[in-house]
């Protein structure tokens, strides 16, 4: 425990985009991931919705994956891994509602005290969050938002329906763990309703391009560079199946470089390692 200095790191940006059905948050994503990127090839999109972001793939040769039922937290960080591993610099989970989709259907499924049943599902959901947060690569995730209508005037000066997001489909809160929370209308205009970067803080709605991505990276790469210590991560894993979601989040490149390392604790948390008298 010590106190030091308070600066700012370099950082990969974990961003939501949050809006009702229409609104543009797939096409934003891949705008934004693009700005982030300026690589087609190291973007790819994790697909829950039948793989619906193949619609645009006149934008540029990104990558699919088509990620089937169920939507299990477990399903979602296997896929997170997946692309880390294979050297994307850019993750669009379309969508992440799925997920609490999954665990509220799960939960009521369940017989007994429904509150105490969270305690089964609780940390399953936090380890998705967190995958999330610790992958060392752009992430932005879409949720689908509960819709209703309501009357506004339209250029007539007629009163029309239209369609309007509410609520999120996701666990409350899951916005404050996001650096960034973008939420769309249906004329795919923009707010920020969590900035922790203070780029579009007070700034009127707006259309999300390749440049929105750009300004994101420019705050990402003012910070200093850290360089993971992943021996320390490496000898701090209590357990086996602490070690091999460290191995299966990184990329292939530090897997082989630190392979003796990741060998040796495998050996140290094997039952009857000490008796084996291996050093």
């Amino acid at each position: 425990m010590k106190i030091e200095l308070a600066k700012r790191e370099q950082a990969k940006i974990k961003i939501g985009l949050q809006g009702p059905s229409g609104s543009g948050k797939s096409y934003s994503a891949l705008l934004l991931a693009y700005g982030l990127t300026n690589d087609w090839s190291k973007i790819v999109v994790i697909d829950t919705e039948n793989k619906s972001s193949s619609l645009y793939s006149h934008l540029g040769d990104f990558n699919i994956l088509d990620l089937k039922p169920p939507y299990s937290p477990e399903r979602y960080i296997e896929a997170i891994n997946l692309c880390v591993r294979h050297g994307m610099q850019a993750i669009i989970i379309d969508s992440i509602s799925m997920e609490w989709e999954y665990i509220l259907d799960a939960h009521s499924q369940l017989t007994g005290n429904s509150y105490t049943n969270w305690a089964r599902f609780t940390p399953r959901h936090q380890k998705f969050i967190q995958a999330i947060l610790h992958a060392d690569i752009h992430i932005i995730c879409t949720l689908r938002s509960k819709q209703d209508y309501v009357l506004t005037e339209n250029e007539k000066g007629k009163l029309a329906p239209e369609k309007v997001g509410m609520k999120a489909i996701q666990r409350d809160g899951t916005d404050y763990e996001l650096t960034l929370m973008f939420e769309l209308d249906i004329k795919h205009n923009a707010i920020t309703t969590k900035d922790r970067t203070g780029l579009f803080s007070g700034r009127l709605p707006f259309q999300i391009t390749e440049d929105t991505g750009k300004e994101i990276l420019n705050w990402c790469q003012t910070g200093e560079i850290v360089v993971r210590d992943y021996e320390t991560l490496i000898k701090s894993c209590n357990n086996l199946q602490e070690l091999l979601s460290l191995f299966e989040s990184v990329s292939k490149e530090v897997q082989q470089q630190f392979n003796s390392d990741f060998t040796k604790r495998k050996l140290q948390l094997t039952p009857n390692y000490a008796s084996n008298g291996i050093s």
